[in-house]
């Protein structure tokens, strides 16, 4: 029986299933050093994001910044307002998200049906240009003065990174403290040091890696568009507080081709659905893999499902207008994959 069995048999608010997400064990090198996948998606609304997002109103509620039928505003690219949007529906919240047409079209159509007003940046946009620090001025801009009306700011809400303590908890505890590696996307920073910062009280030795994309900014320039929803540092925006730079021991950058065409691999030779930069945080771990010592253990944060891209990474007319399909990297990710698989 896994830790996502272990929960009770019945529940009186979705929020109370989160946590408790499985590990999958995606490859094993020959020495015996093994990649676990921590699966986020298995937390309601598919997302890790929900974590922090339970994390922020619930700390709001405890300072007084929000009371009975208010208002919660956030700019996001999609995951953290799906957990927003659930939260505010249980607790009797309003909730406005500020968003731009980058993010993916089923979050924002589920954070609609769950009653979220949808802000937009970029009315009429095409989809391909992250609109992050518009987003922002405009979220704290509606926020500014208003009674019992809180902009959750997750980029520079300490809460975010206490939302993601239970991951590095259940990552410990399900391998009796045996990790030597976590890696994960550096987005807002929280999810990563939230659960580096926790998990290093049980292993102090963990060595910790943070992913972005090629052309964001948290790990150095150059700076440039990308694809990749949901994580990075655009140009324009600020890094955000949550990202430690002290708890982070490397910080790498994967390319839209190399995640995307891993994300699309890993469906085809497991079955296994996994979010675009998730993919890019497979790539790099499939690459360092065979460097480890033997029997090593390393963790990838995946943080959220494909479901949610299948009209974006996995849709080959979408994936081919915007030059993303390279099917050599394909090929090498497929035997790369096919070498460390032991299942």
């Amino acid at each position: 029986m896994t830790d996502a069995l272990h929960r009770p048999p019945v529940v009186g608010r979705i929020s109370d299933l989160i946590g408790r997400t499985p590990l999958f064990e995606l490859a094993r090198a020959d020495n015996g050093a093994r990649l676990l996948l921590k699966l986020e998606m298995y937390n309601p609304t598919g997302s890790a994001k929900i974590r922090m997002a339970r994390q922020m109103v619930l700390d709001a509620e405890r300072r007084g910044e929000l009371r009975e039928g208010g208002h919660i505003i956030e700019s996001t690219s999609g995951n953290t307002g799906l957990g927003l949007a659930v939260v505010a529906a249980e607790r009797g919240y309003r909730f406005t998200a500020v968003v731009d047409h980058h993010a993916a079209a089923d979050k924002l159509r589920g954070m609609k049906a769950m009653g979220t007003r949808l802000v937009y940046v970029d009315e009429g946009g095409d989809g391909d240009e992250l609109h992050t620090a518009a987003r922002e001025e405009l979220a704290e801009e509606m926020a500014r003065g208003r009674d019992n009306t809180f902009f959750t700011e997750q980029h520079n809400n300490p809460s975010n990174a206490v939302g993601y303590y239970p991951v590095g908890r259940e990552i410990a505890q399900a391998l009796d403290n045996r990790v030597d590696v976590l890696i994960g996307a550096v987005g807002t920073g929280g999810g990563l040091c939230g659960t580096a910062l926790e998990l290093k009280k049980y292993v102090p030795g963990v060595t910790v890696v943070g992913v972005e994309p090629k052309g964001s900014i948290a790990f150095g320039p150059p700076a440039h568009d990308y694809h990749q929803s949901g994580t990075g540092t655009p140009e324009g925006a600020t890094i955000g507080l949550l990202v430690d730079y002290d708890l982070i021991d490397e910080g790498v950058k994967v390319g839209d081709v190399e995640a995307f065409a891993t994300a699309r691999v890993v469906a085809r030779r497991t079955g296994l659905l996994i979010g675009g930069s998730a993919g890019g945080v497979v790539h790099d771990a499939l690459t360092r893999l065979t460097t480890l010592p033997p029997d090593a253990v390393m963790v990838a944060f995946v943080n959220d499902g494909g479901e949610k891209y299948l009209d974006t990474v996995f849709n080959d007319e979408w994936m081919n207008a915007r030059n993303l399909v390279d099917e050599a990297v394909e090929a090498d990710i497929d035997e790369a994959l096919s070498k460390l698989r032991r299942n």
